[in-house]
């Protein structure tokens, strides 16, 4: 586990891993940024290694197409001494090269439910074999409408499987949809109602047409080592990356209108510090994990008490400390 930068458990890791070990399905309350991909990967390595099959045997549905990747490259990293195949599945991509690597042979899958079910509607995926189904950011994939596509996914699976379903939030839809698929589940909880303790807060109230004057402040006055900036548009996530792009700064924006190359290569230019800033919109409030984060500001207010939550564990994840700066208008 050395080689992913962490030895000692996190506390959904220490709660969960024995549990899903053990064969019970698991419903893990969550925050981002508490090592909850580890806390599922790691069991799904050890069932499946005692026989790699190149069949689909563990199944991730993820909302998006960064968390697909990124727990992809996770089970690539903690699986690096087995066996183990692995694969992400997601739209914005061509279908071929992902039929074709299917038709290889692979162990897990991690998934965005549209673009799984295009594949199942094709014929180009086997789903036959799973013996572990996990759906990750449960609430996220509600707020997107993706329900009713993981009930039809669902019921291309063969019954007998161990499922885990994990969420920083528990609004009346996801208990539903929990006591739908989960058989007698353990239930974990990880201090899911508040923000991480490791990141403390600030609020600038400040009005609008002075939001520029102020974040070019800060950024001046305390560096740019890799900072978060949320807007609540994807036109002005753009314009305010070029903007800061103009006073000096490397930054970059990231939002659902880029291509996946772009969106991938603004990603990457953000892990590597060849950008300093990326300026995002909620695309990037979940799942998204660049070590070393050390501040989260947001621009524009977040609409509701959870997507604050989870825009701010973007920094202070697991052990780190972070800061998270709030601008907060008249309107807000």
């Amino acid at each position: 586990i050395n080689v992913s930068g962490f030895s000692t458990p996190t506390p959904i890791q220490k709660e969960a891993i024995p549990h899903i070990l053990s064969g019970k399905d698991v419903m893990g309350l969550a925050q981002t940024g508490t090592g909850k991909t580890a806390a599922f990967v790691l069991p799904i390595l050890q069932h499946l290694l005692s026989s790699p099959r190149r069949k689909v045997r563990a199944l991730i549905i993820a909302p998006t197409r960064e968390l697909a990747e990124q727990t992809h490259n996770s089970i690539i990293a903690l699986a690096r001494k087995t066996d183990l195949t692995s694969m992400s599945i997601y739209g914005g991509v061509g279908l071929q090269p992902q039929i074709k690597r299917l038709r290889k042979g692979v162990d897990i899958v991690t998934a965005c439910p549209g673009r799984l079910l295009d594949h199942i509607n094709r014929g180009t995926i086997n789903l036959s074999n799973v013996e572990m189904l996990v759906m990750d950011e449960a609430d996220q994939m509600f707020d997107m409408g993706f329900f009713p596509d993981i009930r039809k996914i669902i019921k291309q699976l063969p019954k007998d499987r161990q499922n885990l379903m994990f969420s920083a939030t528990m609004p009346e839809d996801i208990k539903h949809l929990a006591s739908e698929v989960l058989k007698d589940p353990v239930r974990i909880q990880i201090g899911h109602r508040v923000p991480v303790a490791t990141v403390s807060h600030t609020f600038y109230t400040v009005t609008t047409g002075s939001k520029n004057t102020l974040l070019l402040r800060l950024l001046n006055k305390n560096g740019t080592e890799s900072v978060l900036v949320f807007t609540r548009t994807k036109r002005r996530s753009q314009s305010l990356a070029e903007h800061l792009e103009r006073a000096g700064h490397h930054a970059t924006a990231l939002h659902g209108n880029l291509s996946q190359s772009r969106r991938q290569k603004a990603l990457e230019g953000f892990r590597t510090g060849r950008f300093q800033i990326l300026v995002a919109t909620d695309v990037a409030a979940r799942g998204l994990d660049v070590r070393g984060i050390s501040r989260v500001i947001n621009y524009d207010m977040p609409a509701t008490a959870d997507a604050y939550t989870h825009r701010i564990g973007r920094t202070g994840r697991a052990t780190e400390t972070g800061d998270a700066l709030t601008f907060v208008c008249y309107e807000d």
